[in-house]
C-alpha cells in the first residue's frame, strides 16, 4: 500500500506542474486509464460469471440476456442525464461515487441467494458505470492537449484491458473455488479509490484555474444543425451494429464454443480473453490513427472492415476462430476513440452529454443485444445468432456520408 501511496503522490507533482500547461498530460491519462481498469475490470465481472450463475441458478439463455440487459440499461440510461448535468455542474470525485455503487454490486452478487438478488446486484454495477464514464471522458479531453484521439484510447485502453482480464482473473479465483470468492475484487475497488482521489484533486485545480484566470474558448463547426444531427444519428447506428454484435461474443462467445468445440470453461475464457485483449490493442491503435489519418477512415474502415471475417467465423474450426475473433476484436475496437471524439467536435458545448450519451448508447445496445440474442439462441441454437450477426458489419458502409472534419471549417464562439 505504501509502493501505491508514493505512486500517486509523484502523480499528483508532475499533474501539478502541468496543470496549467496546454501540453498533453500523460500522468493524468495514465491514471485515469488505470482507474478505467479497475472500473471496467469490476464491470466485466458480471459476464465473465455467466457459466456459474447458470449452473448455480439453473437459468437459460433468455434469463441470462436478462441480466446483461438490467446492467447494461441502468449503465446507458442513466448516463446522458449525469453526463448532461456535470456539464453544467462539474463532479471532480464523481469517479469515487461510481465506485461505491460497483463495490456494492460485487458484494451483493458474490452472496446473491436467488436470481432477483442477481439482478440487483448487476443493476447497482451498472449505476457506478454510469457515474464513472462521462466526467472520465471529460479529464481525458481537458488533458488531451489536442490530441483527443489518442487521449480517448489511452483512457479506452485502460477500460479495455480491464475487461479483458476480467475473464482470466475469474478463471483463476471464482471458476475454482465458487461465486462468493467474487469478494476479493473489493481489493480492486479500494485500490482504484486512491487514484481517483488524486484525478479529482488535479481536476478541482483545472476547474478553478479555468474559472479564475481562463476564458474559455470554444470552436463550433461551419455546419447546419441538420448535419449535425444526422451525422450523430449515423454514428449511433454505427454503435449500434458494433455493440449489438460485441454483445454476442462477450455474453455467448463461451458456450459458443464450448458447445460446438467441446472445450472446458477455462479454455472457453481463455477464447475470450484472445478477443478483448485485440479489442484493447485495437482501441489504442485507432486512437492513433484517428490523429493522423482522419477519424473518418478510421470509422468507416472499424465496422466495415471486420465484415468479411465475422461472416468467416461461423464455419471454421478452432484454430481458426481463435485467429478470426483476434481479427475481429482488434478491427471493430479501433473506431470507438474516432467516433466518441467526431461527436464530441460535432458538439464541442456539450462533452459529457456526448460522452454520457455514447457510453450509454453502446451499453444499452449491448444489453440489448444480450436479451434480444438469449431468447434467440433458447428458440434456435447458439450457433446461429453468430451466423446472423455475421452481417452486422455491413452497416458500416453508411459512414460514406458522415462529413469530413479535417475539411470543416471551425470558427470561434
Amino acid at each position: 500500500m505504501n509502493s501505491i501511496l508514493q505512486y500517486r503522490n509523484k502523480i499528483v507533482n508532475k499533474i501539478n506542474e502541468q496543470t496549467n500547461s496546454q501540453k498533453t498530460v500523460y500522468p493524468i491519462l495514465l491514471a485515469i486509464s488505470f482507474g478505467h481498469l479497475c472500473n471496467d475490470l469490476l464491470q466485466a465481472l458480471v459476464p465473465a460469471i455467466y457459466p456459474i450463475l447458470k449452473d448455480n441458478y439453473n437459468l437459460n439463455f433468455a434469463q441470462i440476456g436478462f441480466i446483461t440487459f438490467c446492467y447494461q440499461v441502468s449503465s446507458s440510461l442513466l448516463q446522458p442525464l449525469v453526463g448532461n448535468y456535470t456539464d453544467k455542474n462539474p463532479k471532480p470525485y464523481s469517479q469515487i461515487y461510481g465506485m461505491l455503487f460497483t463495490a456494492l454490486g460485487v458484494v451483493i452478487l458474490s452472496f446473491a441467494p436467488s436470481y432477483t438478488w442477481v439482478l440487483i446486484a448487476v443493476t447497482c454495477i451498472g449505476i457506478g458505470s454510469s457515474i464513472f464514464h462521462p466526467e472520465s471522458s471529460r479529464v481525458s479531453f481537458i488533458a488531451s492537449g489536442g490530441k483527443r484521439s489518442l487521449a480517448q484510447s489511452i483512457f479506452q485502453i485502460g477500460g479495455n484491458m480491464g475487461t479483458a482480464l476480467a475473464p482470466l482473473l475469474v478463471a483463476w479465483l471464482v471458476l475454482p473455488k465458487g461465486q462468493h470468492h467474487l469478494m476479493w475484487f473489493l481489493i480492486v475497488a479500494a485500490i482504484a479509490q486512491i487514484f481517483y482521489y488524486s484525478i479529482g484533486n488535479w481536476y478541482k485545480n483545472v476547474l478553478h484555474h479555468v474559472k479564475t484566470k481562463v476564458k474559455k474558448k470554444i470552436l463550433l463547426p461551419q455546419l447546419s444543425q441538420f448535419r449535425i444531427n444526422s451525422a450523430i444519428a449515423i454514428l449511433l447506428l454505427l454503435i449500434f451494429s458494433k455493440y449489438f454484435y460485441v454483445a454476442s461474443i462477450s455474453s455467448y462467445f463461451q458456450f459458443y464454443t464450448m458447445d460446438k468445440f467441446g472445450i472446458s470453461e477455462v479454455e472457453a475464457q481463455v477464447y475470450l480473453f484472445y478477443f478483448l485483449l485485440a479489442i484493447a490493442l485495437g482501441t489504442l491503435i485507432g486512437g492513433v490513427l484517428g490523429d493522423k489519418v482522419g477519424r473518418k477512415f478510421i470509422i468507416w474502415f472499424s465496422v466495415l472492415g471486420a465484415a468479411p471475417f465475422t461472416l468467416l467465423l461461423p464455419y471454421v474450426g478452432l484454430e481458426w476462430t481463435g485467429f478470426l475473433i483476434v481479427i475481429i476484436g482488434f478491427i471493430m475496437a479501433s473506431a470507438f476513440p474516432s467516433i466518441l471524439v467526431y461527436a464530441q467536435e460535432l458538439l464541442p458545448k456539450k462533452i459529457g452529454m456526448v460522452s454520457g450519451l455514447f457510453y450509454g448508447f453502446a451499453f444499452g445496445m449491448g444489453g440489448l443485444g444480450s436479451a434480444v440474442l438469449g431468447w434467440w439462441a433458447d428458440q434456435t441454437s447458439i450457433e446461429y445468432i453468430y451466423q446472423v450477426c455475421a452481417f452486422l458489419p455491413l452497416i458500416g458502409i453508411i459512414a460514406t456520408f458522415l462529413p469530413n472534419m479535417q475539411k470543416v471549417k471551425f470558427v470561434e464562439e
